[in-house]
């Protein structure tokens, strides 16, 4: 036997590429955003929850909540979070009315308090061209508006949400509907990135975030697979 033959390894069966499966004690969590919300008025501003901004949805989002229902009724759903605002929780009723499940309130994975910009106004300010838009996107932080919350008491709160949900849900697949703001923040957290990185996520939109006790792993942004131009169209 030569001595390159010794140190040949013994035959194994073929090994095909790694396949990812979430740790054990993982939370597999489906992160949705919102189906879009009534259009903002001039001189109407939205109801509000505790001071936030509390549109509900319009009648493109309800056919949006139904098309997240018809994707994810079959994905092994064990429970649903929603956010105290109004459209998070109508987006979320199909979906629960499918599999039966009551969904449960996170209150810290709420939008972005926008301080004197809530009620629909900074939608108003973003239309018209407003500077402090474009100085928020470049600096990357919302607290730049008067009274709103900073990015970075923003972020740690989305994280005490998540992880008190990941907590409850050990080895589970999880639903939290949420908001674009919430959606950012979270992605951004977990791919150490800028933290406008991941803002533009669409309408009941599906990002996917596997979360274990000492890390968050990203594994999908905006999947819109569900959704149609057809959904847009008037009724």
């Amino acid at each position: 036997m030569t001595s390159s033959d010794a140190s040949s390894p013994s035959p194994v069966e073929p090994v095909r590429q790694y396949r990812f499966r979430p740790p054990p004690g993982a939370c597999d969590l489906l992160l949705v955003r919102h189906g879009e919300s009534r259009a903002a008025v001039p001189g109407e501003p939205f109801r509000s929850w505790e001071g936030q901004a509390d549109p509900p949805l319009a009648d493109v989002g309800q056919r949006e909540a139904g098309a997240v229902a018809d994707r994810l009724a079959d994905a092994g759903v064990d429970a649903i979070w929603v956010t105290p605002l109004v459209r998070t929780q109508q987006t979320a009723a199909p979906l629960a009315e499918r599999l039966g499940l009551d969904p449960q309130v996170e209150p810290d994975l709420r939008e972005v308090f926008l301080g004197d910009w809530e009620g629909g106004e900074y939608r108003h300010r973003a239309a018209a061209g407003d500077p402090l838009v474009a100085r928020i996107i470049e600096e990357q932080d919302w607290g730049l508006i008067g009274g709103a919350e900073s990015m970075v008491d923003f972020s740690a709160r989305v994280r005490r949400g998540i992880d008190r949900i990941a907590a409850s849900h050990r080895d589970q697949r999880v639903v939290a509907i949420v908001h674009g703001g919430v959606i950012g923040a979270a992605l951004a957290m977990a791919a150490d990135s800028a933290p406008f990185t991941f803002v533009a996520a669409a309408n009941a939109s599906i990002s996917h975030l596997v979360v274990t006790a000492d890390r968050w792993i990203l594994r999908r942004f905006n999947d819109t697979a569900h959704l149609s131009t057809d959904l847009d169209a008037p009724t």
